[in-house]
């Protein structure tokens, strides 16, 4: 089952009501887009003379879903728009919503941080601990956010997981960015999610470091200190020239966009980066870590 798969449960009167995502009311683009997509599907049922009941179970959904979808407090996944357009004789043109709704099935936060990965030309990240969200499996994810205090429901990390495997295809982009990542070797060596899933995560970034365009690195456990030590950095560059940098040791935290202020962060990653293991070595430890499991 892929990512966006989910299991649908029965409900009483035989339809599937699936566990699909609910709008976050304090993302005014997003509740627009939904509610505009919900009138649509209305008025297309109601104009096939069908009741949002009968179309629950022509699509084989519950009748509560389809009410909430119809009243812009559930966003539909793209099967479900399928199923609608096929019943209700649209010809495509609910179908064609899955575009519209793809822009913010996502948190608000993730859709911005996505967005300006997706302009970056370049992207340097260290992380000091965990995994870069760009290298994860969905296994590792999910097992990430399961992990949260408080917990979050079923649904938010469902949606959550789809968020960050989505941004992993700034790896499939034409042209393709410079990506160079520095992780601490402590993260190969955690096994998230058990150990079948820790191992597919080796794989996979085994797979990852020997992409052209990706350099990857692992900063020794026994290094001394070193100017990560006080949080993640990331710098990312645009086409413009212009580009965005963050790391949790400076600045409070925030953003910055001001050329001295990047300097310093790209001077502290230079450092870093100079004092992990090459990608070779990298790519070597990997493969030993792997055969350790």
């Amino acid at each position: 089952m892929s990512v966006d798969g989910v299991v649908a449960e029965r409900n009483g009167d035989g339809g599937a009501d699936e566990p699909g995502w609910d709008v976050d009311p304090d993302d005014e683009s997003g509740v627009a887009v939904v509610a505009a997509v919900g009138r649509q599907i209305k008025a297309w049922r109601e104009a096939a003379g069908m009741r949002a009941g009968e179309l629950g179970v022509a699509i084989g959904y519950g009748e509560d879903l389809v009410y909430k979808v119809e009243g812009g407090r559930r966003i539909p996944r793209p099967e479900f728009l399928d199923r609608v357009d096929e019943v209700c004789g649209a010809g495509g043109k609910i179908a064609a919503m899955k575009q519209d709704l793809a822009a913010v099935r996502y948190p608000k936060k993730v859709r911005d941080l996505a967005g300006v990965e997706a302009r970056s030309v370049e992207i340097a990240a260290y992380v000091a601990h965990g995994l870069h969200g760009l290298l994860q499996t969905p296994g590792h994810a999910r097992a990430l956010f399961e992990a949260r205090q408080p917990p979050y429901s079923q649904d938010e990390v469902q949606r959550m997981v789809a968020a960050r495997v989505a941004r992993q295809a700034i790896f499939e982009r034409a042209p393709a960015p410079t990506l160079s990542f520095v992780q601490e070797e402590s993260a190969l060596r955690r096994p998230i999610g058990g150990t079948l899933e820790w191992r597919r995560q080796l794989e996979q970034l085994l797979k990852i470091g020997q992409f052209r365009n990706v350099t990857l690195q692992v900063m020794p456990t026994h290094r001394e200190a070193h100017p990560g030590m006080d949080g993640d950095i990331d710098v990312l560059k645009f086409k413009d020239g212009t580009a965005v940098g963050r790391s949790h040791g400076a600045f409070n935290g925030r953003r910055v966009t001001d050329a001295k202020q990047l300097r310093i962060l790209e001077l502290r990653y230079g450092i870093i980066r100079a004092e992990a293991l090459t990608p070779r070595e990298t790519l070597a430890l990997i493969e030993r870590v792997l055969g350790e499991t």
